[in-house]
């Protein structure tokens, strides 16, 4: 039994540390993405272009809805993370113009 408990626990351990470095990964993803979507919304703001592109946006979340279902993730839960972190670039943009 506590050769069970102990290779659980080094299971868990694993897959934690997996979970950290992942996380990790994830926001520093974020942060490079963030700095392209500035350089975006500053180009926007010289040029008069509007904050938001529709088109883009829908060519976007069938995308990643794609990669989704590719990836084993619910295609729902990709779409909205999507939808909130256009919402930030979103609300950058105006930031930027305004």
């Amino acid at each position: 039994m506590t050769d069970d408990i102990t290779r659980a626990a080094d299971l868990l351990k694993g897959h934690r540390e997996s979970i950290d470095r992942l996380d990790a990964i994830l926001v520093y993803t974020l942060g490079e993405r963030f700095k392209h979507t500035q350089a975006v919304g500053k180009l926007k703001a010289e040029h008069a272009l509007p904050p938001s592109d529709p088109a883009r946006e829908a060519m976007q979340i069938a995308r990643l809805e794609a990669l989704a279902k590719d990836s084993d993730l619910d295609p729902e839960f990709a779409k909205k993370f999507l939808a909130f972190i256009i919402q930030e670039v979103i609300k950058h943009h105006e930031i930027h113009q305004t």
